[in-house]
């Protein structure tokens, strides 16, 4: 341990003899010499201009990606990330302290002398309220001058008051413009321009096992979180619940393993060019990455109807059915085992009155079998999907069986009114 110091000593020792020894040799030296124990001379007492200047770092490399999968899913979220936004939810919820109180003051005051005259007694009561976050959700941005295409369920409360977070950390109030009554789409609106926006695919042609990436506010905290999958089935039909908005049936929706978490509904569910094909929904508890988006064809109408009017126009036939189904048919001695046998039930009839389905001539008891020469059935192609698909003002035409006939009906479809809504 002693011999340490001594061992530093004889190291500068050297280094100080070196030196001294060029110093000498520097003053008998020839001028070529010279430049050489001069450049030596520099290197140990440090006054070369190359010993004072910091080292160069080289420049940082972009990363690239040994596959062109790997650059696909990476140029998809490039191209779509910035039209992808948060949507934060907040009400003015009421705030509640402790105030004191006198549970004897009912009483007579001969009577309250018995209890005491400091008594220190509180309950809860409200002083006030506050602006709370209670939830947020996700979106995508289909016009530069700020139309959002989100879930109904996002927005849904309408007591609570909505912010649209950009990619870039702008924040905007929204107005929610329209709610679909059938799906769960809904479109808001932000007063911004120059927005960028998605592009949106065709969810008609997806293949299982098709690679999908979902963006979304996952758990409401993580914004533009990038999960990626396959499209693990098609046409599911599902029944969505949550605590303030209840059940719903969604029919026809695609499943995908891409992880899905609480906030991402609303956001988009996009394909490796980076277009929009789904919007994302719902996810299966208990499982492992089932999730559920909405197929982005069935949006198209909605969006399409904002634009021209401001609002979503449901496309309306005016009936009331009973799918037909196999054990349908059998108890209800029918000639076919598919289809929308047109009922009344106690809501009111069969056919309303004034409706187009009234003024096309369908009767009660008549079997839809066809609507443009789609056959419909029990699960993803029921009357009132097919008919969604449409607009106002579309005219279809059906194929419908009635008694021992069957017929070909032309029906002008009209606007599902308001009350019919509400």
């Amino acid at each position: 341990m002693e011999q340490t110091p001594s061992r530093k000593v004889v190291i500068w020792v050297v280094g100080a003899a070196l030196v001294g020894g060029f110093v000498g040799s520097l003053a008998t030296a020839s001028p070529a010499r010279a430049s050489v124990w001069s450049s030596i001379w520099d290197f140990f007492t440090g006054s070369a201009a190359t010993s004072t200047a910091p080292a160069a770092q080289a420049p940082v490399q972009p990363y690239v990606s040994r596959s062109s999968y790997e650059q696909a899913v990476i140029d998809a979220v490039k191209k779509a990330s910035p039209s992808v936004v948060s949507i934060v939810i907040t009400k003015d919820l009421p705030v509640y302290e402790q105030c004191p109180t006198n549970p004897f003051s009912n009483l007579p005051p001969e009577f309250q002398q018995f209890f005491g005259g400091n008594l220190n007694f509180s309950q809860p009561c409200q002083t006030g309220t506050t602006s709370t976050t209670v939830g947020g959700g996700s979106g995508f941005i289909i016009s530069s001058d700020g139309l959002i295409l989100t879930n109904k369920h996002v927005v849904s409360d309408t007591g609570a008051t909505y912010t649209v977070v950009l990619n870039n950390g702008d924040k905007y109030p929204a107005k929610v413009l329209a709610r679909d009554p059938n799906r769960d789409i809904a479109v808001v609106k932000i007063n911004a321009t120059g927005l960028p926006t998605v592009a949106l695919g065709n969810s008609d042609s997806l293949e299982l096992g098709q690679t999908t990436i979902a963006i979304g506010n996952a758990l409401a905290q993580f914004q533009n979180t990038v999960s990626v999958g396959v499209v693990s089935g098609l046409s599911r039909s599902i029944t969505a619940s949550g605590a303030t908005y209840g059940s719903e049936t969604i029919s026809d929706v695609i499943q995908t393993d891409a992880a899905i978490n609480p906030g991402n509904s609303g956001g988009p569910l996009l394909d490796l060019n980076g277009d929009v094909i789904g919007i994302n929904t719902a996810i299966a508890q208990g499982a492992q990455n089932i999730g559920f988006a909405i197929p982005i064809d069935q949006a198209k109408s909605d969006i399409a109807s904002v634009e021209k009017t401001g609002s979503i126009q449901t496309p309306y036939l005016g009936v009331r059915y009973l799918v037909v189904t196999p054990s349908v048919a059998k108890s209800q001695n029918l000639s076919v085992d598919y289809g929308a046998l047109l009922r009344g039930d106690s809501q009111g009839p069969a056919i309303l009155p004034g409706s187009p389905a009234d003024k096309a001539g369908l009767k009660a008891e008549d079997v839809v079998l066809e609507v443009n020469g789609t056959k419909l059935d029990a699960t993803n192609n029921t009357l009132s999907s097919l008919i969604a698909n449409y607009a106002p003002g579309d005219t279809v035409a059906l194929k419908v069986e009635r008694g021992d006939q069957t017929l070909n009906i032309s029906v002008t479809l009209g606007t599902l009114p308001k009350t019919i809504q509400e």
